[in-house]
């Protein structure tokens, strides 16, 4: 995800590696908070795969700056890796859904269809799967168990409204 994070806020302007950060917290700190550490070595392998180009320049302060510039290769990448299908994983889910659901404005709208389409039926799944388990006559739940999966279903439930929503706006935009 920290590919498509900084490929999305380089979509918007020409940025150095602290700025690049300050817009990834700014974007999706609520989901995620990548450190330097992690965007650093981001940064160089985007580079190096040609999706984006970096200048270096002297600040009036004569300090050196870098800064990146999203590339065409990196453009196509960033839609690549929105429309990725998501990770089975239901732990991963909610932040990595909300992540690319944050940059679907980025895509075309029949981009944003099969975007709305594959996250909502992920997130069917998971919701069927943990309604699965509380309703298994054999399973040995404790009481905790079973209140921690009732929010989860209802995590879902709402998730899924909230991409029915989503995908009727879209239905209605001519994008």
């Amino acid at each position: 995800m920290i590919e498509l994070m900084i490929l999305y806020v380089l979509s918007k302007r020409e940025l150095t590696m602290y700025s690049v950060q300050k817009f990834i917290f700014e974007n999706f700190g609520a989901f995620s908070k990548p450190s330097i550490g992690a965007i650093k070595p981001a940064l160089v392998r985007l580079e190096k795969e040609g999706c984006l180009t970096s200048r270096k320049m002297m600040s009036d302060g004569g300090k050196l700056s870098v800064f990146y510039t999203i590339t065409k290769n990196g453009l196509e990448e960033l839609r690549r890796l929105i429309l990725e299908n998501l990770s089975e994983n239901p732990l991963q889910f909610f932040s990595n859904a909300r992540i690319k659901l944050s940059c679907a404005s980025f895509l075309s709208k029949d981009d944003c269809a099969d975007l709305f389409f594959h996250i909502k039926s992920l997130a069917m799944q998971h919701k069927f799967n943990a309604e699965a388990v509380i309703n298994d006559e054999y399973n040995h739940l404790s009481f905790y168990q079973r209140i921690i999966l009732d929010n989860a279903i209802c995590e879902y439930a709402n998730f899924i409204t909230i991409l029915e929503g989503l995908e009727k706006e879209n239905a209605g935009n001519s994008k």
